[in-house]
């Protein structure tokens, strides 16, 4: 397993991870973990520069707020920063600011050079890539291979495609005239907290919408730094502001009246929430929620590749995934074997400090969400559920969870229907085809699913029967640009991402 350092620091100056014990035998005595099945590699943060203090951008300006909340490493407990906590005349002062750059600014501008800021944006963003993925890994928990080799790439891409779509709006609505809507209001949740950003800016912006953005208040980090980003490429004063606080500050956006569209990422809760809000108001919105997504495995599947994508499905970013695979259906005649891989695959995950290059599993999010897991979990052993646990050792600072897995499961158990948010998964088996897809489809979600199978034409059949906006066959977890992503049911309404993420930003005529 990957070892960090003696205080336990993530993210600090990598020390030697040898120590001579009281005998002077060497002994091996890491930051997280104790072992010796890998050498650390940690990922140095000596290249990042994170202030004591973050303000509000507002109208190109960084504007302080009277009240501050910290931000935390989930890894270790440390303080890294404190940030502004937004209330409702900041808010206002963010709206007016957006809905004058918008009038005067940004909706009379050509596509073409609108295209030109995101595109500079986009080259900001690669340029600074390995400094935004060690702050989202700080700031979040995840490991740095993901941050590094997935989520900054595809923020990137995000801003990239769309910039290709600022001045070709009238070919993506033929015989339509598109025009923007005018101020967005964005929520965007602490699990992906830079990627979200990009899915959600880079589409409003292409459109020629202004934008209101307020990150999660667990990981407001490399949204600030995002928004350093946007001030230096140039773009014209309040065409982005970025607002941090609390679930109280994205209420008072969600609802203010002058914001012509939300866009939200989150709880099914919260989302249901805002639906309330904004009913009746006219005002425009997409919610991308919850999820509970099914990974169905038939008996012709390539069982090794089949426990991989298992494994990525609900291992990948601690479960903190919308689109998990948190239900795993396995066609009987193959539940032993698939089970008994799986069991022997999850004993080599590496968990430990997010910024190792060799961590799997990093840590969770925040104590909250590990209260949650905890909550759940011991619900589905008190429900009858058998519970196994791989048998890594969590490391005595941060907050951890060993990566979990039901079997014996019932349909009626809380942790089939419920969405844990964590690296947990419920395990159940079928015989038929038809039985895989009832059991899929009793869920109140319908975001994700995958299904692995040697055979295109059950593929084409499966697929076309459950109920789910997202849907992988032999993979998970792939997303790209071009590709719309949303769901139906209480996983939310709208897509984002590809030509069907630009429709909710514009009005056509």
């Amino acid at each position: 397993m990957p070892e960090g350092q003696k205080e336990g620091a993530a993210g600090a100056k990598p020390k030697s991870a040898r120590a001579k014990s009281a005998d002077g035998a060497g002994k091996s005595r890491y930051d997280f973990v104790e072992g010796d099945r890998y050498a650390p590699a940690p990922e140095s943060s000596d290249h990042v520069s994170l202030r004591d203090s973050y303000q509000l951008f507002i109208g190109g300006e960084w504007v302080r707020a009277p009240r501050r909340i910290e931000t935390i490493n989930p890894a270790t407990g440390e303080v890294l920063a404190e940030v502004g906590e937004a209330g409702p005349r900041m808010v206002d002062r963010a709206v007016a600011a957006a809905r004058q750059a918008y009038e005067k600014t940004w909706s009379e501008m050509p596509g073409r050079e609108r295209g030109k800021y995101l595109f500079r944006l986009a080259r900001l963003i690669q340029e600074r890539a390995r400094e935004f993925a060690v702050v989202e890994t700080m700031d979040g928990g995840k490991p740095i291979r993901e941050s590094r080799d997935i989520d900054l790439p595809l923020v990137a891409a995000h801003f990239f495609y769309y910039a290709g779509w600022a001045d070709k709006l009238d070919y993506a609505f033929p015989g339509r005239r598109a025009r923007p809507l005018g101020v967005v209001g964005q929520v965007i949740p602490w699990n992906f907290p830079l990627l979200m950003a990009a899915w959600k800016l880079a589409p409003a912006l292409a459109c020629g919408n202004t934008v209101v953005l307020k990150p999660a208040e667990t990981t407001p980090l490399t949204a600030l730094k995002l928004a350093e980003l946007i001030e230096e490429a140039g773009f014209p004063p309040g065409v982005v502001n970025v607002i941090t606080g609390a679930g109280k500050t994205g209420q008072n956006l969600v609802r203010h009246p002058d914001v012509d569209k939300v866009a939200f990422t989150g709880s099914t809760a919260v989302g249901k929430l805002i639906q309330k809000d904004l009913a009746g108001t006219g005002r425009r919105f997409t919610l991308e929620l919850g999820g509970k997504a099914a990974n169905i495995i038939f008996d012709d599947a390539p069982v090794n590749q089949a426990v991989e994508g298992i494994v990525n499905g609900i291992f990948f970013n601690q479960g903190h995934v919308c689109c998990a695979g948190s239900r795993l259906f396995v066609q009987e005649g193959i539940a032993d074997t698939v089970v008994r891989k799986l069991k022997r695959r999850m004993e080599t995950l590496v968990l430990g400090d997010p910024l190792d290059k060799n961590t799997d599993v990093g840590a969770i999010n925040s104590q909250e969400q590990l209260e949650r897991i905890r909550v759940l979990v011991d619900s589905g052993r008190e429900e009858g559920a058998r519970c196994w646990q791989s048998g890594q050792k969590l490391p005595r600072k941060g907050f951890w969870f060993k990566p979990t897995i039901f079997t014996e499961c019932a349909q009626s158990h809380g942790i089939v229907q419920k969405e844990i948010f964590g690296p947990v998964l419920a395990i159940q088996t079928f015989r038929t085809p038809e039985e895989a897809v009832e059991k899929a489809n009793n869920t109140p979600y319908g975001l994700s699913g995958g299904v692995w199978t040697d055979k295109g034409s059950k593929i084409f059949k499966i697929t076309s029967q459950i109920r789910a906006g997202v849907l992988w066959a032999n993979t998970f977890n792939k997303f790209d640009p071009a590709s719309p992503f949303g769901g139906y049911k209480e996983s939310g309404i709208g897509r984002e991402g590809g030509l069907q993420g630009l429709a909710p930003y514009v009005e056509l005529r």
